[in-house]
């Protein structure tokens, strides 16, 4: 069982930055897909970046070139660096693992709150 932790949400003006991280505890070799989904009021849940502990990525068109995702693969733990932060950001982001990077993984965080204000 892999349990995720996040951290680093908040409330930030647009145009600003915050970098959420998530570390995945309960496994040896840790998941080989890790990355982040968010979801906003009224909204379904929608992908935002994964990565793989190659380092292969998928990244959402509507964040690509402003959000950056990484992997430190000794401390299992993903990053999500946002720039150039846009009101429309504004979600609760959850940590996501698995195995496949075209499939959703079975693994959730508790979800952390990106507040971006106009």
């Amino acid at each position: 069982q892999v349990h995720l932790v996040e951290s680093g949400g908040g409330l930030v003006q647009a145009g600003g930055s915050l970098r959420l991280s998530c570390a995945a505890s309960g496994t040896i070799f840790g998941p080989n897909v890790m990355g982040w989904y968010r979801q906003a009021p009224g909204n379904l849940r929608e992908l935002v970046a994964v990565i793989t502990s190659g380092g292969t990525t998928n990244i959402a068109g509507s964040v690509n070139g402003r959000f950056t995702i990484s992997r430190d693969n000794a401390k299992n733990t993903v990053y999500l660096q946002m720039n150039s932060l846009k009101p429309e950001d504004t979600a609760v982001y959850y940590c996501n693992a698995g195995e496949l990077l075209t499939v959703v993984g079975p693994y959730w965080g508790q979800g952390t709150q990106v507040t971006v204000s106009s």
